[in-house]
């Protein structure tokens, strides 16, 4: 049975940092397998001091929906606590937030994805922490994707933006311990940080493996098959396809009003993608792209993830749609996560060469093997800040 950082913390947590002012970043999912949630955790360690809270994308307790929907800081009815907001006016922690504490704590659930916004919250909280001389404490978690499959572009520094602030992949078979582990030798040399490790951690596992409670990581990744397919279907956010947020399946579900659902069904199946089969859909988003409007398309059913690219699959429905519809599919224009120069397609996806290559008829295939010769020059880098 794996035990998560944070069931942890009393027996491994560093002896430099006892009885010290604690800040915590943290959400709805960071919670020990009986639900209880971290907040109360460390509440109950008496030789620290809760000083604050902090809350990334989609709030400390889940309240935003989407992109770039801000959230304000408050004050925790519970504790009396102040609760700021890294996802609003600030991204990164000002002084002031960090005047409090002398540790921060972060324990966010990752989902496996380089465009799944918390990894760079904690990059920025590491850059904070290294300026003012402060602690990190990770507790750390399981990837529920598995921390072994690899896949797609390796981000180019330039497009940077909040869904890739470092060089990392999009699907990078890392937990949150070991990208903190990353930065700090790469980017943070000067930060002080601790990573309170899991113990019983297969690598190889996949979420359900851990025993560990489904708790949504944010507000559109409601099941796991969400998170399994969302490093390849998140790519349709940078076109005018729908990927299904407003619908009960985000990124299970993709369309648009335009779309003859049968046919990009049928298109998408006769290329055999290895794991996944495509139906007929028809939906009606209650928000996002299309809200309210009849959509057509289709709903990914997973048949076999260990053989599933979500990456591939994700490239392989937008060349699908882009060559049946090639007047109406359109690639959106920004602002896209703060980024409002730069094509989201193109910071989805860490260069634009993905985009010039769909552009120009290439296949799927071909564009994989590009992105392959990237993903083996950074495993070697990778392998260096493994912890399992």
């Amino acid at each position: 049975m794996v035990k998560i950082g944070l069931e942890l913390v009393a027996q491994e947590w560093p002896n430099a940092l006892k009885n010290k002012r604690v800040g915590l970043l943290c959400h709805p999912a960071s919670t020990l397998r009986d639900y209880t949630h971290a907040a109360d955790v460390f509440s109950k360690i008496k030789s620290l001091k809760m000083a604050c809270f902090f809350g990334p994308q989609h709030g400390i307790r889940g309240e935003t929906q989407a992109n770039m929907v801000e959230w304000e800081g408050f004050s925790d009815p519970k504790t009396g606590l102040p609760v700021y907001s890294l996802y609003g006016d600030h991204r990164k922690p000002i002084p002031e937030m960090l005047d409090c504490l002398d540790v921060l704590v972060i324990d966010l659930f990752d989902i496996g994805a380089r465009y799944y916004t918390y990894i760079w919250t904690m990059d920025l909280c590491l850059k904070a922490c290294a300026d003012l001389k402060k602690s990190v404490v990770i507790l750390d978690r399981p990837n529920p994707i598995n921390g072994v499959d690899m896949e797609g572009t390796v981000l180019d520094e330039k497009f940077y933006s909040f869904v890739g602030l470092r060089k990392l992949p999009i699907r990078h078979a890392m937990t949150i311990g070991e990208i903190a582990n990353y930065l700090k030798h790469e980017y943070h040399p000067t930060v002080d940080l601790h990573i309170i490790k899991m113990k019983g951690y297969d690598r190889k596992a996949w979420f359900e493996e851990t025993e560990l409670p489904w708790i949504m990581p944010s507000p559109n990744i409601p099941t796991m098959d969400s998170a399994v397919v969302y490093p390849g279907m998140c790519l349709l956010e940078g076109t005018i396809l729908s990927e299904g947020r407003g619908t009960t399946r985000p990124f299970e579900l993709f369309g648009a009003p335009f779309i003859d659902a049968e046919k990009v069904a049928d298109a998408l199946n006769e290329q055999k993608l290895p794991g996944v089969f495509f139906r007929s859909a028809h939906f009606k988003p209650t928000f996002g792209k299309f809200k309210d409007k009849l959509c057509h398309g289709a709903q990914l059913h997973l048949q076999n993830r260990k053989i599933f690219k979500p990456f591939f699959t994700g490239l392989s429905v937008i060349k699908a749609v882009r060559d049946l519809y090639k007047s109406q599919f359109e690639w959106l224009s920004g602002p896209y996560e703060y980024e409002r120069r730069k094509n989201p397609i193109d910071i989805l996806c860490g260069t634009s060469r993905i985009r010039t290559l769909l552009e120009a008829n290439e296949s799927i295939k071909t564009i994989e093997k590009w992105y392959s010769n990237d993903l083996k020059e950074f495993s070697k880098i990778r392998q260096k800040y493994l912890l399992y």
